[in-house]
């Protein structure tokens, strides 16, 4: 396998975004590519794929639904991979071998370690220079202008698995989520057949029960207000002060309450838990509001006020790394944490606690004013940007038979099976129509004792490959306690309507970034103000709203429901 080991020293101008040019007025000149675009992503493709799979596999390769991707001749494709500091990249990796026995396809890594990914991404693709396949990407909104990624959308047509998914799954709507103002899309999302998972509380139940708390059927019920109470339980029977303290500097926290309270919350500058532009959408009126300056949001920054007055969250929480949040917890010093489940299964397996008999419970998230949520509603993952590079490089003909390896590789059920389990009889068996991972393997909780990891030793599993697919797939990966709290979550939360998108075209873009950035600075550094009293929410809530004004807020959501209005159609909100 080759790699290219990359040093990261960005400056702030190798970062920036190349801006493109064209006019607000291009929706009006593409429709109707538009509307071809979205016969694409609903599919009616049958006859035109079974004539362009005989064409393909006489050319020299093989590839269809449910068919495995082989090239007759041995092909290497340029890749970018975020390189995990949990499980490292490994040229021994037996994933490597996998893939080039079933396709004989190599990839020509550019590895960049996972902190320092999207900058490096940015900076490649802004130059020319990225490599043909891009994955790992959450937002790719500041790319679209730059005219250095494919408008992907334009090919699905040619990647049958990938509209297997979307057409059985009914996709439609939710790929909606990633559309742009010309009506395209700009990366392939991972897919879900079902929405599940996500991050919530993960508490020390055995302290909770000898506060006098019923965990199991608390859970069921809880808001946030309501959680309060129990905490308030907590730090009585233990005499201890700051027994909450967090990871992720409270974004993740911030991140899901706010969902709950019907806010946006989280970090300015953190990129998982960022605040993003501040607006939610009022079903009822049918626009845009700017959340952060409503008496939801007052309430919501009362609320962890009240918990940092009251001594039952650690002030460090604000500005602590997460190792040191994550020692507090072992060590007993505190009962409740941020988190997914894989922490839970993580920190048992490893037996990280330092306290004898401590028992973990990983929480449904609570509720708020908005409901008791099903915080993650959205079907869709990060997903693969496409280089212009590659169709440049490659011509549309090679380029589209790279995009059925790709279409197999993250779209198939053997695919999305391989990269996640590896290889039957070898990693893993199949009893009774279930895959049952060796019992010399850890993964997610599953066999703690083994002596072997799937993603450190093997390479599968891995954040790079292994997203979407069916829920059966989804459900194998989960041991039996992950399993059991997404019935919980099923069972007790709605799910949340997620919000369309602000198809923004270029120049509009702009326009609202120059608002966005400074505004939501402000936000974001006067909540955390608010948040540690150092802001008095009675005396400068109304100065507060004042500044966000001056700083853009209302002009911010006029601009954003004037873009709304002009591209409803495009939406299917008419």
């Amino acid at each position: 396998m080759k790699r290219k080991l990359v040093v990261i020293l960005l400056s702030v101008s190798m970062v920036a975004a190349l801006a493109g040019c064209s006019s607000s007025n291009d929706r009006d000149t593409t429709t109707e590519a538009n509307n071809k675009a979205t016969t694409k992503a609903n599919g009616d493709t049958e006859a035109t794929l079974g004539d362009d799979t005989e064409a393909a596999n006489n050319e020299g390769y093989e590839y269809g639904a449910d068919v495995t991707f082989h090239s007759a001749e041995p092909v290497s494709y340029s890749m970018m991979f975020s390189d995990h500091e949990n499980y490292p990249a490994q040229d021994d990796w037996r994933i490597w071998e996998v893939i080039e026995e079933k396709t004989n396809v190599t990839f020509d890594l550019t590895l960049v370690a996972r902190t320092d990914y999207y900058d490096k991404v940015s900076a490649l693709v802004n130059a020319g220079d990225a490599p043909y396949i891009i994955p790992k990407i959450y937002d790719e909104n500041a790319y679209v202008d730059s005219g250095q990624v494919v408008a992907i959308s334009d090919y699905v047509q040619y990647m049958p698995n990938y509209m297997k998914c979307v057409e059985e799954w009914d996709m439609q709507d939710d790929l909606n989520e990633i559309m742009q103002s010309d009506g395209k899309y700009y990366r392939f999302p991972g897919m879900w057949e079902n929405a599940a998972g996500g991050y919530s509380l993960l508490i020390r139940k055995d302290i909770f029960e000898a506060a006098g708390i019923d965990v199991e059927e608390a859970e069921k019920t809880w808001t946030w207000e309501t959680f309060y109470d129990a905490l308030v339980k907590v730090k009585e029977y233990t005499g201890s002060s700051n027994i909450w303290s967090d990871q992720y500097q409270m974004g993740s926290t911030m991140k899901i309450a706010g969902l709950a309270y019907g806010v946006q919350s989280g970090r300015s500058n953190d990129a998982d838990w960022g605040y993003l532009d501040g607006t939610v959408f009022d079903w009822d009126a049918n626009q845009f509001v700017f959340s952060n300056t409503t008496d939801a949001y007052k309430d919501f920054l009362t609320y962890f006020n009240k918990i940092y007055a009251e001594g039952i969250l650690d002030p460090e929480s604000i500005v602590q790394d997460n190792e040191t949040a994550l020692a507090k917890f072992y060590r007993g010093e505190s009962y409740v944490i941020n988190g997914n489940y894989q922490l839970m299964a993580d920190i048992e397996a490893e037996e990280r606690m330092q306290v004898d008999d401590a028992e973990l419970y990983y929480i449904l998230p609570p509720g708020g004013l908005a409901g008791l949520l099903q915080i993650e509603s959205s079907r869709l993952e990060n997903g693969i940007m496409i280089s212009q590079r590659a169709l440049d490089e490659l011509g549309e003909e090679e380029f589209i038979k790279m995009l059925r390896f790709i279409d197999w590789l993250w779209y198939s059920d053997e695919g999305q099976t391989m990269v996640q389990w590896g290889i039957e009889g070898e990693t893993y068996i199949v009893e009774d129509g279930e895959i049952v991972l060796d019992s010399n393997i850890y993964f997610n909780g599953i066999n703690p004792d083994a002596e072997k990891k799937l993603n450190v030793d093997f390479g599968f599993g891995g954040g790079v490959f292994a997203y979407g697919g069916s829920t059966e797939l989804r459900s194998s990966k989960m041991s039996e306690g992950e399993a059991a709290w997404n019935e919980r979550l099923y069972e007790n939360k709605t799910p949340r309507v997620i919000d369309p998108p602000i198809l923004a075209d270029e120049m509009e873009k702009e326009e609202l970034n120059l608002i966005k950035t400074p505004l939501m600075d402000y936000v974001s550094s006067s909540s955390m103000q608010f948040i540690s009293g150092t802001m008095d929410l009675g005396t400068q809530w109304e100065e507060y709203i004042s500044q966000c004004e001056s700083k853009g807020s209302i002009k911010y959501v006029d601009k954003a429901n004037e873009i709304f209005e002009n591209t409803k159609t495009l939406l299917g909100m008419e």
